[in-house]
């Protein structure tokens, strides 16, 4: 693997630690820095300015903007996008001493350090700013967004003069002029301003889509003098000062209360919240949410922690990764979805797409079962926008996008947004985990089965029969190996719209004899016909999966097998990104593979594949794998370990899990992968916890790596909590809650309870443990 890190930050357990600055790392550090709770999110850039490379990024969850494609376009191709907008700074700040006006990109400072406290979600970030004459002031920020009430955060200034004497001058401000980096340009109206003593408020409005964001601030302190007021067409400010001396605190701290209104029907809602911002800020305070987040964090880690000994980096990573999640979505805004960057910067544009139900939802089914089913309520909630995008690509049913905030696509690149299936059987597949693990017949007769039906309606039209009428299957389509354009069969493609005939049909048949009013009344929204089950049953017997018999290799398309091959190994690290290095061409006239296809389809229907036919497709298709996909790496890690192949699977686990904190793909700089980070829980829990999910019942083949002297993970499941800890001999389970809880472990039933069963690790496991 030509990737390797890039280490900058300092390990610690429960912390991310910066230690000195580097104004080379900077963009980088805002975004490992980023905070959020799923209704907001604000990078990690210094709120007092700063005139090297930054991203001043503050964006709300469903707030976004569109962009109409200049130019001609064919039918089918999108003419305009929709992006996550950058919103207002709430943390604008201006600290000025001696006539020197503080800023890291040309002031001096020493003992710079900067924190991420994973307990408590506060950042805080610390140094002494040394003034021209030689005079100190130690300086302190501190931000945090409450995980509780999440229209609410809060900063908090401390100064201490050191050897300073004289006046210090404080400007804490909301700014909404801030500049969208990726259309350069501002996109927000000012509606109204209001300045007032200790306390500012500024509403706006995005300008295409009429979305709405008042921002409110009261602001607080000890030795704060306010001078004066400074208002701007979209930028409020409160200017004070504080007489200074040695030895003498200063502390600012300003309580922000962000309110949205994302559409009409949310109108009077939005009025009356506006109307009792003021009031409700005069009620909570940055040590407030402090202690609420403490607690609300306590309970997180208590249920949902991964713990590592003997390995202090990769602990360190993969708390990161559940901190970040939990950051990003825990089921706080109903119909909301994960974009891939999450709310951390504006590569993707903020667009959710098909990682949501592959990669993301199985950490929320073991964690959080109400956010689990939020992420595909909101599927439901868009599905006549899927319907609408079937129609403009000539097909019937539902077609989910590619890339999406609002159900729209909002991918204008043609070859990913309409050849590309993969958004609409990620959705079937996700119904299909999320009823296998909670039985919810109520969820699927409601939701589930309209999905189902108009995506098994645009499978349908959008594949066809072999000029023999024999194979059915996909042609002209993008698999999950992006590198691979305008293939056909491809065999993911294939193998997921059999799947999603199947259980549509065995969905029906279910329902049909266990709830016949949900049944008919789906048949009569959709206009479901028996006629239709029976083509798609056909369909399904007939699809074409491409297969080697004697060399036991799924082709990943048709012809894939014929490609000229590459030694991606050669490829120089310079390179990468290869997309920003390459010609576009380029990449796709080999037999190079950005991310997993095959081998992708073999984790997710694991228990389908034999041993070794899974070994074989491992070694075929690992070598040609570059991994340009933040998701390729936990997929390899998974299944390497599976096969015994400790010391790659090790590998790929410090990429996946530290892809971010060690800037692996070399553009941590454009916010965190999200979605990839919920791949590395996967690493864990289905790699060397050896869960799979895609049976009857749960299995688990832990094995430990050489490095690591035990770990423990949890997994919320039929409403208990399973406690799972891998020792160098041994598996420890039990029920939190004492439930018999049938699983399968090392391939023998077993059952739980409140006691800790214990088994040995067999021969080929623990040799697959050790290497």
């Amino acid at each position: 693997m030509a990737k390797v890190a890039d280490i900058y930050f300092k390990e610690h357990p429960w912390q991310i630690i910066e230690e000195g600055f580097d104004p080379a790392y900077s963009r980088v550090a805002e975004s490992i820095f980023s905070l959020a709770n799923e209704y907001m999110g604000v990078r990690g850039y210094m709120e007092e300015g700063y005139s090297g490379e930054s991203l001043t990024g503050s964006y709300f969850n469903g707030i976004y903007e569109q962009k109409k494609q200049e130019g001609p376009h064919y039918v089918g191709i999108t003419d305009v996008t929709e992006f996550m907008v950058n919103s207002v700074n709430w943390l604008d700040t201006g600290l000025e001493a001696d006539g020197e006006s503080l800023d890291l990109g040309r002031s001096r400072v020493r003992s710079f350090c900067r924190w991420l406290n994973m307990k408590t979600g506060l950042l805080t970030r610390q140094f002494i700013w040394c003034l021209a004459d030689g005079k100190e002031i130690e300086v302190t920020f501190e931000r945090i967004l409450s995980m509780k009430q999440v229209e609410f955060a809060a900063q908090r200034i401390t100064l201490r003069p050191l050897d300073f004497r004289g006046k210090i001058y404080l400007t804490l401000g909301l700014d909404g002029s801030v500049i969208h980096e990726s259309v350069k340009e501002n996109l927000w109206n000012a509606l109204g301003a209001v300045t007032e003593d200790g306390f500012l408020s500024l509403e706006l409005e995005t300008i295409h889509t009429a979305q709405r964001v008042n921002s409110a601030a009261r602001i607080t302190g000890e030795g704060l003098v306010q001078t004066g007021t400074c208002r701007e067409e979209k930028k409020v400010q409160l200017l004070f000062e504080e007489e200074a001396e040695p030895g003498k605190i200063f502390r600012a701290e300003r309580t922000v209360c962000n309110l949205l209104c994302r559409n009409a029907a949310g109108e009077q809602e939005y009025r009356r919240q506006c109307a009792e911002s003021r009031e409700r800020l005069q009620k909570i305070s940055f040590e407030q949410i402090l202690a609420d987040n403490t607690k609300w964090w306590s309970e997180i880690w208590e249920h949902c922690d991964i713990e590592i000994k003997g390995d202090p980096e990769n602990q360190q990573g993969i708390r990161f990764c559940i901190f970040q999640l939990f950051q990003t979505y825990h089921g706080a805004v109903r119909g909301s979805n994960i974009g891939a960057k999450g709310l951390t910067g504006e590569a993707y544009n903020g667009n959710a797409f098909w990682d949501t139900e592959t990669y993301c939802l199985p950490f929320f089914l073991f964690n959080d079962l109400e956010g689990a089913r939020n992420l595909l309520y909101f599927r439901y909630q868009t599905l006549d926008e899927a319907k609408k995008r079937a129609k403009e690509l000539d097909c019937k049913g539902a077609f989910y996008p590619i890339a999406t905030i609002s159900g729209k696509e909002c991918c204008n690149l043609w070859q990913h947004a309409s050849l590309q299936l993969q958004a609409s059987t990620a959705v079937a597949y996700g119904i299909w985990f999320y009823e296998k693990m909670t039985g919810d017949l109520e969820f699927l007769a409601s939701q589930g089965i309209e999905i189902l039906i108009e995506v098994s309606r645009m499978l349908a039209t959008r594949g066809d029969y072999s000029n023999d009428g024999l194979r059915f299957g996909y042609y002209g389509v993008m698999g999950p190996d992006e590198f691979q354009m305008m293939v056909n069969h491809n065999c993911y493609t294939n193998y997921m719209g059999r799947f999603t005939f199947r259980y549509t049909l065995e969905c029906l048949e279910r329902l049909q004899r266990e709830a016949p009013e949900a049944y008919r009344s789906a048949a009569k929204k959709t206009g479901y016909l028996e006629s239709e089950g029976a083509a798609w049953k056909q369909m399904a017997d007939r699809m074409y999966i491409p297969y080697d018999a004697d060399r036991m290799l799924y082709e990943q398309h048709e012809g894939f097998f014929d490609l000229p091959h590459i030694d991606i190994d050669a490829i120089p690290v310079t390179d990468f990104p290869l997309y920003n290095h390459w010609s576009y061409d380029r990449i796709y006239r080999n037999d190079m593979i950005k991310q997993p296809d095959v081998l992708m389809l073999m984790l997710l229907f694991n228990g389908s594949f034999t041993q070794e036919e899974l070994e074989r497709n491992y070694e075929y298709y690992e070598p040609r794998c570059i991994h340009e996909s933040s998701l390729s790496p936990s997929v390899h890690s998974i299944l390497a370990t599976q096969l015994g192949k400790a010391e790659e699977a090790y590998d790929f686990f410090r990429f996946a899990t530290r892809m971010d904190l060690d800037n692996y793909n070399r553009n941590s700089d454009e916010g965190i992968h999200t979605t990839s980070i919920a791949a590395a829980w996967m690493n864990i829990v289905y790699g060397f916890g050896g869960l799979r999910s895609d049976g009857e019942i749960l299995k688990l083949n832990p094995v430990i790596p050489k490095e690591w002297e035990e770990y423990s993970f949890k997994l919320h499941y039929k409403g208990d909590i399973l406690n799972i800890r891998v020792d160098r001999e041994q598996i420890h389970l039990s029920a939190e809650h004492g439930k018999a809880l049938e699983l399968m472990i090392y391939g023998e039933k077993a059952l739980t309870g409140k006691e800790a069963l214990n088994v040995e690790i067999p021969d080929f496991w623990r040799i697959a443990g050790e290497g």
